[in-house]
């Protein structure tokens, strides 16, 4: 395929710092139509030398490329990944051996005959997006906080005011023995009008990206849309810089069908932010939906969908599980709980034989469902009728009479008990 661009437009703002640290390229006003690679490299901020990290490896990478990669060709991984290894060199030649190290990260967009690649280390972002479709793709961030939006620790909303959200995982580094690589986007479904926008994670303090892609699909021209840009980030404490590309045109040849074969576009889109377009019924222009993990929407599936085929599988026998252990439980205190809650004493007569001056006990059961009176319901009698005789108390007391109660005034006759013991507490 053959692409052919509109003028591109560059940001490079110092915000609210000392210093830039980011660096671009083309620099500021010279890219032109005819240009097909671009870089936007932010120095770590906090570090030693951000601003040399980040125009060395940005210009070793432009040096390589002008003389020894055409876009009349396809580039393939392994010439990207020698760029890359000559870029590292040029930091390292630069390296002052402070042991805090100085670092950038990087983002490239490189325009060839196979259609488009991206590559990117680090927080700064690349944007692929169409008017009327919303974005296509996104790279992933390599920082803590994604990382952690990722594995839902915290939500999207939280990575914007989280304590780490400055922590980058990947950067690169001068005098590293396991030097860090790109991800690296192979991009062939490029049409007409279509955006690609790469920028330093500054440009993103004070915009999400649902405001970014209305910002590019509305009417205007892309001048009028760079100074949108540029109004919307002007409080911006950062140093943020970016290029907006525009697709003229694209002109497909024979050879483009082999190029769908290593599309991988599609899977790197779900492997970066969670994103899926607003259903067409819902909006004539799509708009960007963040959908958070751990649950990534499959194709053509409803939004909102309600997922319960779980729930509906097991609640049925969830209930029946239920119902048998209440049962069982009610069953077994009505058998423990019959007796005393039907019957209870009522009388306990102590009497004294007056033959043997040994008291003997008569007891008496009603039926009652007041069980307040159980507290009065010992009482001493006075002798007015005749006693049983101790030898007889066996034969006149019933096989069920309930267990009697004693007054703790009265005096009673106590069963033989076992000297106490004491007991050791650990």
């Amino acid at each position: 395929m053959i692409i052919k661009l509109y003028t591109p437009l560059a940001i490079h703002e110092l915000g609210k710092r000392d210093n830039q640290e980011d660096y671009i390229y083309p620099a500021m006003g010279n890219a032109t139509h005819e240009d097909c690679l671009f870089i936007v490299c932010d120095g770590m901020g906090g570090h030693e030398h951000g601003e040399v990290a980040s125009s060395t490896f940005a210009n070793a990478l432009a040096r390589f490329f002008e003389g020894r990669v055409s876009p009349d060709v396809v580039l393939t991984d392994q010439t990207l990944a020698d760029a890359v290894e000559f870029a590292y060199s040029q930091l390292d030649a630069v390296d002052d051996g402070n042991l805090k190290k100085m670092g950038t990260t990087l983002t490239l967009l490189y325009f060839h005959r196979g259609g488009v690649t991206a590559a990117h280390i680090g927080d700064s972002r690349i944007y692929h997006i169409r008017p009327g479709k919303g974005m296509l793709y996104v790279s992933r961030d390599h920082s803590l906080v994604f990382d952690l939006f990722q594995s839902g620790e915290i939500t999207y909303d939280e990575m914007r005011t989280h304590s780490s959200k400055n922590v980058i995982t990947r950067a690169v580094q001068p005098g590293k023995e396991n030097r860090v690589k790109p991800d690296i986007i192979h991009i062939t479904d490029v049409q007409p009008g279509d955006y690609f926008y790469m920028c330093s994670d500054g440009m993103l303090e004070q915009m999400e990206d649902d405001e970014l892609v209305q910002l590019l699909t509305a009417t205007g021209g892309d001048e009028k849309k760079r100074q949108q840009l540029i109004a919307a980030t002007a409080d911006n404490s950062d140093n943020h810089s970016a290029y907006l590309i525009h697709i003229e045109s694209v002109t497909r040849e024979d050879s483009d069908a082999a190029l769908v074969v290593t599309n991988e576009e599609k899977t790197s889109r779900c492997n970066a932010l969670n994103i899926m377009p607003v259903n067409a019924r819902q909006s004539h222009e799509e708009d960007v939906k963040m959908v958070p993990p751990p649950y990534l929407p499959r194709e053509n599936e409803p939004e909102n969908p309600i997922r319960h085929s779980n729930l509906r599988k097991w609640l049925p026998l969830l209930l029946i599980a239920a119902l048998v252990v209440g049962a069982w439980i009610w069953h077994n205190n009505r058998q423990q709980g019959s007796t005393p809650a039907i019957q209870k004493v009522s009388d306990t007569i102590v009497k004294e034989d007056t033959r043997s001056g040994i008291p003997t006990i008569t007891r008496s059961t009603q039926h009652s469902h007041d069980s307040s009176e159980n507290k009065d319901a010992i009482k001493v009698q006075p002798d007015k009728s005749k006693s049983i005789p101790t030898s007889d108390k066996r034969r006149a007391q019933p096989a069920d009479t309930p267990k009697m109660k004693i007054d703790p005034k009265v005096k009673k006759i106590l069963p033989k008990q076992k000297a106490p013991t004491d007991t050791l507490t650990h």
